[in-house]
């Protein structure tokens, strides 16, 4: 599959179908293993800081420890995306997982701030950093290899599918967080409850490591081993050097996709409890639908990316985005009877996160490929996701519809972005075997 729309779509054989599901269930495993602590910040914040610290300032340090995750993501991401280029994505590809789940069964077993003192949110800290370098290595090999992998025609469905998949991981985590609150008291859930979903987390790790065992590395990085194309000394310097037209739409794609999710599944869960005062496992039900309609939003998304094009989804996706978030903040401020409705609704909307992957896989040419995505994606998602969370819940206070209105700000940046770059930047990264550069 290639970035010109004029090549004849070739059909989705077994084998491919094999590769994505794996890829997009192995990926779901480790984004659970990721996110499970943001359903769980509340009772962190009582865990693991000061009894005598005020609740909004617990809550927040939670949130910090949380965001430092993201942090992490670029180192990680581009260590491991130099070994990508240079010797396979697939050796990559499963390495990520297992740096995820360790530290995630860590969690489960670690003593808290009651038994420790404060070696307990400094031991947190460390493990969350782990984990962002992790995923900061998943997120770009996972959509170079199904790109790679995808047929000639399909490759926007391949990593709209794909995204479902991870977004699929928040979904899991949303199910567990809500059987527990339906399972659990709050005081069981305090006492030891809280640790069951990150004991869950290390055994997904290791189903998700057998997974990829099955998994075969691409055509693209196998056809240039064989004309050894992928002698690049020092990938990430040839992104720096002669990429540079490339890196800037990547990292504001990223900055709207980062916007989706952060708004979506980081914040609004938390707000819904916080300042609408729903209860825990009403807040994790509402959550968990919104997040399947997520998915049905990015596999759309990547049919629409073969139909129209990357770029014009982009710019499609990022006006819907502040109107989906607007019709759900709406029913929650006004406590409207439809609030179901309208998280299918904001989950819809949040297509963007299905349709950026397609634009940056086709900003970078093969031979460098995961390190360019890895940089750009892993720097802009760094600093964008360490701010927006702190910044949103600090302005929640001041205003209900903060999120809508940093939404409008967000879609019209896709929105112009996508205008603005789609008629200027080359598209270098074709995705095929043959010709690939």
């Amino acid at each position: 599959m290639t970035a010109n729309t004029d090549a004849r779509p070739v059909p989705f054989t077994r084998s491919d179908y094999k590769t994505l599901g794996l890829a997009a269930l192995g990926g779901a495993l480790e984004i659970y293993d990721f996110i499970i602590f943001v359903f769980f910040a509340l009772t962190l914040s009582q865990l693991f800081f000061p009894p005598e610290m005020p609740e909004w300032l617990r809550l927040l340090q939670s949130f910090g420890i949380f965001v430092t995750g993201y942090l992490a993501r670029p180192l990680g991401g581009i260590l491991m995306a130099h070994f990508a280029d240079k010797l396979g994505r697939k050796k990559v590809f499963s390495l990520s997982i297992l740096m995820m789940a360790l530290p995630c069964l860590l969690i489960g077993i670690m003593p808290t701030y009651a038994q420790i003192g404060y070696f307990a949110p400094l031991l947190l800290l460390a493990l969350r950093v782990l984990q962002g370098a992790a995923v900061g290595g998943e997120v770009p090999s996972a959509w170079v290899f199904v790109a790679e992998h995808a047929p000639v025609g399909h490759r926007g469905y391949a990593l709209g599918f794909l995204q479902a998949g991870l977004t699929f991981g928040y979904l899991i985590g949303a199910l567990t967080a809500t059987f527990l609150a339906q399972t659990f008291t709050p005081t069981e859930i305090l006492d030891y409850a809280w640790r069951y979903p990150f004991l869950l987390g290390g055994v997904f790790g290791v189903i998700g490591v057998w997974l990829r065992r099955w998994l075969s590395e691409t055509p693209v990085f196998m056809a240039m081993q064989a004309q050894r194309e992928n002698t690049v000394e020092l990938p990430l310097r040839t992104v720096l050097r002669e990429h540079r037209l490339a890196m800037l739409p990547a990292m504001i794609l990223t900055c709207v996709l980062t916007s989706a999710v952060v708004v979506f599944v980081v914040i609004t869960p938390t707000m819904m409890q916080k300042t609408f005062g729903m209860t825990a496992s009403h807040t994790f039900a509402l959550s968990a639908l919104g997040i399947v309609f997520l998915n049905i939003g990015c596999v759309l998304a990547g049919l629409l990316v073969d139909r129209i094009g990357a770029w014009r989804t982009v710019m499609l996706y990022s006006l819907l985005l502040p109107l989906g978030i607007g019709v759900l903040y709406t029913c929650l401020i006004i406590e409207g009877q439809w609030i179901g409705l309208a998280y299918a609704v904001a989950g819809l909307s949040c297509g963007v996160v299905g349709a950026v992957p397609s634009v940056m896989v086709s900003l970078f040419p093969a031979r460098i490929r995961v390190s360019g995505i890895s940089f750009t994606y892993n720097v802009a998602y760094a600093a964008w996701a360490s701010i927006t969370p702190l910044l949103l819940i600090g302005l929640m206070p001041w205003s209900p519809w903060i999120c809508v209105i940093f939404c409008a700000v967000m879609g019209a940046v896709g929105i112009s972005s996508a205008a603005y770059f789609g008629a200027r930047v080359p598209r270098t990264g074709r995705c095929s075997v043959v010709g690939a550069v």
